[in-house]
């Protein structure tokens, strides 16, 4: 495994410390292309977001060129996109390429997305790829995760499948990549893996901030959202650097509530010992999470 370097990230405007008497403290460990989206929602719902990255995420369009020639992608039945960076990197990558990638004529070529993810392949997206959109079908699992994601590409017959994944740096990888490479075999597909863009651990200091609260005496926290398992192991990573653990978490904040968005990422904190209080019943974006958090805080209000 590679040795993580600190990755530089940039700030975000903090909400004011006066509000976070009366408001839930809630941090939340997304990667930056993703934060100002999260903390806005929160914002939204009367929350005081705290953002403590633990992951990032840099596409490595160079590493798709290849596949997307006009002798490899005519070879492609189907591109299946398991997250928002994938796509992106996608794009970049076909900036250097000559355009459309395909010709008009031939074979469907299913693009396959989860929830907003999808609304990236949009129209311009698709004449990257080909002049008559009649070619290309846009397919979205009802259910937006990966294993959705492989059965409603249904029976590959032997056709091949692009996957534009993550390498992932400074922290082990997940199931999540290999579990879904392992379902579109099953289903007869011949996954082509390529690592489109690095998930990177920010670094052993990336906790800092949430040991430093807890060891304030009004350092309070009511939540912590986790949008993905890298994120968990990053967490728990750097909180070693700093002699701390789940457990002590959980100790100096005992009324926690941890959010996950969706079963995939609860499944996967709970894997690493992370118990978890709210899962999100619909994770196709961010609202889901806030908003399943949001009503246990007003429950607990109640109580």
């Amino acid at each position: 495994m590679a040795v993580p370097v600190p990755v530089p990230i940039p700030n975000l405007t903090p909400v004011s410390s006066s509000s976070s008497a009366v408001k839930p403290v809630v941090i939340f460990t997304t990667p930056p292309n993703y934060a100002a989206r999260l903390s806005h929602l929160l914002t939204l719902k009367g929350h005081t977001p705290l953002w403590c990255p633990t992951i990032t995420t840099h596409p490595t369009p160079q590493s798709l060129t290849s596949h997307l020639s006009p002798q490899s992608i005519s070879l492609l039945s189907a591109i299946a996109f398991p997250s928002r960076a994938s796509i992106t990197s996608f794009s970049l990558a076909a900036l250097s390429l000559p355009k459309p990638l395909l010709p008009s004529h031939g074979s469907t070529l299913i693009l396959a997305a989860l929830g907003k993810d999808s609304e990236l392949i949009d129209t311009q997206f698709i004449s990257q790829i080909c002049s008559n959109l009649r070619r290309i079908k846009v397919l979205v699992p009802p259910t937006a995760t990966p294993k959705s994601l492989a059965l409603s590409l249904g029976e590959g017959y032997g056709r091949r499948v692009l996957c534009p994944v993550p390498k992932v740096v400074g922290i082990n990888e997940p199931p999540v990549v290999p579990d879904f490479l392992k379902d579109l075999e099953g289903g007869g597909w011949i996954p082509i893996r390529v690592d489109a863009y690095e998930t990177r651990w920010v670094g052993p200091n990336c906790a800092e901030e949430v040991v430093r609260k807890g060891e304030q005496i009004e350092g309070e926290v009511d939540a912590i959202v986790f949008t993905s398992t890298g994120e968990v192991e990053g967490f728990l990573k750097s909180l070693r650097e700093f002699s701390w653990d789940w457990g002590m978490v959980r100790k100096r904040w005992p009324r926690l509530l941890v959010a996950a968005h969706g079963p995939v990422t609860a499944a996967g904190a709970e894997s690493l010992g992370v118990d978890v209080d709210v899962v999100s019943p619909n994770f196709s974006s961010f609202q889901g999470v806030v908003d399943a958090l949001d009503a246990h805080f007003r429950i607990l209000v109640q109580e």
